[in-house]
């Protein structure tokens, strides 16, 4: 499922036009983003968690001519599956 299918979904289900199901799909990616660069955790309950993990300063190797080079700090948004999830999906 992308975006534009997930837009019709909830309109299908909530019979909103097009463009307010669109409206809400947007602010709810909009929110979750702002809050994992805040570095806050999003929890939907019984689905999933996204999480912010940091990383610190590293040597690591240029691959083509093998120099060492210095990656700098960065923080990346991970995915943990909930229990529920998890049993849907193996039930098929």
């Amino acid at each position: 499922m992308n975006k534009l299918e997930l837009i019709d979904a909830v309109k299908k289900e909530t019979g909103i036009s097009k463009p307010a199901a669109a409206k809400i799909v947007e602010l709810f990616f909009k929110e979750m983003t702002a809050a994992l660069a805040k570095g806050d955790r999003v929890e939907i309950r019984g689905l999933c968690s996204f999480f912010v993990k940091q990383y610190g300063s590293y040597t690591g190797r240029n691959p083509k001519t093998g120099e060492k080079v210095t990656i700098a700090p960065k923080m990346l948004p991970f995915f943990k599956c909930g229990k529920e999830l998890k049993e849907r999906v193996d039930k098929g």
